[in-house]
């Protein structure tokens, strides 16, 4: 016993230590429900074989999730992880008002300080809403010299409601969520602080763009991209981004193709970041999975 104890002390004193660089995904797995839950039907066997197998590919060290359903679903997910050989000893849960969907965090790095928040109130034309899904908000331990701030979340759908505009209440939970960031960095300016997930609306819109910052403290959208061989620039204008593959979203219905995930860092955070290992992961069949894809970055694990 006491030297299994030892071996287990040493893993962990070296993997705090040693490591190098880390990868974060973030991954709307669309109605990951071992059961149905009212007008969401259970994931088919098929599908959830799909998204483990697009997170074995990815091999990611912290993975944030949208669309979790119970807290038994989660479970199950990490248990085909294990059984792929990849294990995910930290989790973090947030149960917003929406009771049907949920964030979850899976780390292989300890979670040093859980600050989700369950409820998150705005107002919206003198009446108070609750952001649906929560915000997640977490530290992660990667090793000794580096620790990051993780922020999570899954803003309201384009789907109608008949209490309020969509498009409101989107603005104001991006609004609210910016509130959480800002005053992090206005604590502490140089923070390693990283938002992801599922906003659902475009780079051009004000959720997005409040959320990323009209004026200081303003995050970088770091963009992920295919990895699919395109290096060109953009061909008339250089002052242009490259037109390289970034959507994460198909929505049927209109047969549009969009970026609606996200992965934003505060500028000392930013400065981490390796681009060769920042992609949105393609796969064959990938809809199978989800209606959404994996948005990957990969980090130096030491600040710079």
């Amino acid at each position: 016993m006491f030297w299994r104890w030892l071996f287990t002390l040493y893993v962990t004193v070296w993997v705090l230590h040693g490591t190098e660089t880390f990868t974060v995904v973030t991954y709307n797995v669309e109605n990951y429900f071992l059961e149905d839950f009212g007008t969401r039907k259970a994931k088919s066997e098929a599908s959830r074989m799909k998204v483990v197998e697009f997170l074995e590919a990815i091999d990611a060290d912290v993975i944030a999730l949208q669309e979790m359903g119970r807290r038994a679903a989660l479970t199950e997910l990490r248990g085909r992880l294990k059984a792929k050989g990849l294990d995910y000893p930290h989790e973090a849960w947030v149960v917003g008002p929406d009771p049907a969907i949920h964030l979850a965090v899976l780390s292989r790095f300890p979670i040093a300080k859980n600050r989700s928040h369950k409820q998150v109130s705005y107002l919206l034309d003198r009446k108070r809403f609750q952001v649906s899904r929560g915000i997640g908000e977490v530290e992660v331990q990667v090793n000794s010299r580096y620790r990051f701030v993780l922020f999570n979340a899954h803003l309201k759908s384009k789907r109608p409601v008949g209490f309020a505009d969509q498009a409101a209440m989107r603005l104001e939970e991006a609004r609210a969520l910016r509130r959480l960031v800002v005053k992090r960095l206005n604590a502490n300016p140089d923070e390693n602080l990283l938002v992801v997930g599922d906003l659902n609306d475009t780079p051009n819109t004000d959720p997005v763009k409040d959320l990323i910052g009209r004026r200081a403290p303003r995050l970088v959208d770091l963009r992920p991209v295919e990895h699919n061989g395109d290096q060109a620039p953009h061909p008339t204008n250089q002052s242009y981004g490259p037109r390289r593959v970034a959507w994460t979203h198909f929505y049927w219905a209109k047969d549009e193709y969009s970026r609606l995930d996200y992965q934003l860092a505060s500028k000392g955070m930013a400065r981490e970041l390796d681009r060769s290992g920042t992609l949105v992961q393609a796969m064959a069949d990938w809809g199978t999975a989800s209606d959404h894809r994996p948005v990957v970055a990969r980090f130096f694990a030491n600040d710079r």
